[in-house]
């Protein structure tokens, strides 16, 4: 049988104000999130607003590559 592909990917979103911050100096880590989105509904990367826990509000997440 032949494989179908489908519509919903996950993607992993990434804090862009923890990368460009490097919140406090301290490596302690990079807020992620994970989630679905509809490959033909959205072909464009996706962003959306999520709270960081490093940067104690809510930041730009960004989707990143697997």
């Amino acid at each position: 049988m032949a494989k179908k592909k489908d519509a919903r990917v996950t993607v992993i979103l990434e804090c862009t104000g923890c990368i460009r911050n490097r919140v406090k100096k301290v490596p302690r880590g990079i807020s992620r999130y994970i989630t679905q989105k509809n490959r033909h509904n959205t072909p464009d990367q996706l962003e959306l607003r999520k709270f960081c826990p490093y940067c104690y509000k809510h930041m730009i997440h960004g989707e990143i590559k697997k």
